[in-house]
């Protein structure tokens, strides 16, 4: 496992921010933690990636003990935070360098690993260039290969594309989908359900400091009701037939719609035009509404106000 914490527990003085959080991370995955603000996610963070101490609680990431021995852990992570670690003074190359000497690497491997980020993260002809001249989508990609001078294998990315146009945003995922095919380990947390959906294997759910789901995002969306065909008509006469064909569907006059309970499955659509053709009533228009994440995560959490 790439991480494995248990019983994590973190206050500041009455208030729990976290309250006996277990988490599994395989190697080689994307995991993402979902919560309203408050529900403890950067905590979790700064706890796994040694930046503050848990109260009480257990965590290894990368093999290493995160209170017994912090400096392997900070040796094997890389941490992305929701604010950009990029000096404006310095060219793009030489925030790049810089990393370079913290991680203590000789000039010529330095370089070599330089130019090689430029490059994979489309900034070879922006690096001379001061950063304060950078877009927000590269100075995000610049804050990313700045975690990567030190070739971590878990990288932790606390909403990582805040702030980017979709553009950007779809641009920072394919750079994360290739940093997991090449074995990283990225724990991302993010506001943004689609990117949860899009690219992670499992996601877990937390509210008020406590895990409330986990699972993939089909297991996740399986645990909500609410999945329904929706068929709308010409007329409110095309209603009324279709409401006594259809027994436990819900209406709406004024929008001249039923929803018919269900997974708008082939098998389920295919019987219910069978049941309206016989009952001589024509469908305007079909729609199929599934839950998705946006119902998982209102279902799941309560908006709470919290320091952290």
């Amino acid at each position: 496992m790439a991480i494995t914490a248990t019983g994590l527990r973190k206050s500041y003085g009455d208030h729990v921010v976290l309250d006996g959080l277990d988490l599994r991370v395989p190697r080689g995955t994307v995991f993402a933690l979902l919560g309203p603000n408050g529900a403890g996610k950067t905590t979790t963070v700064q706890i796994l990636s040694t930046l503050i101490t848990a109260d009480r609680g257990r965590a290894e990431v990368a093999g290493h003990d995160v209170a017994r021995d912090p400096h392997g852990v900070r040796r094997a992570i890389g941490v992305t935070g929701q604010f950009s670690a990029v000096d404006n003074l310095l060219t793009g190359e030489e925030n790049l360098l810089l990393m370079a000497d913290l991680a203590h690497l000789d000039r010529r491997e330095g370089r070599r690993r330089v130019a090689r980020l430029l490059d994979r993260f489309d900034l070879v002809d922006a690096a001379k260039k001061p950063a304060s001249t950078y877009s927000g989508g590269m100075r995000r990609r610049l804050d990313l290969a700045m975690t990567l001078v030190g070739e971590p294998r878990l990288i932790f990315l606390d909403e990582p594309t805040t702030g980017l146009d979709p553009r950007s945003r779809h641009a920072m995922w394919q750079i994360i989908r290739g940093l997991v095919a090449d074995g990283v380990t990225i724990f991302l947390t993010t506001q943004y359900l689609e990117e949860a959906d899009q690219l992670a294997d499992r996601i877990a759910v937390l509210n008020g400091g406590r895990l409330v789901a986990e699972g993939t995002a089909a297991e996740l969306k399986r645990l909500i009701p609410g999945g329904h065909v929706r068929l709308r008509f010409a007329d409110a006469h095309m209603l009324d037939l279709a409401a006594e064909a259809l027994d436990g569907s819900s209406r709406d006059d004024a929008d001249l719609t039923l929803d018919v309970p269900g997974d708008g499955g082939v098998h389920q659509l295919r019987a219910l035009l069978d049941r309206l053709d016989d009952a001589a009533v024509e469908v305007q228009d079909l729609s199929v509404h599934t839950p998705d994440l946006d119902d998982v995560f209102f279902a799941l959490t309560t908006e709470r106000t919290a320091p952290r």
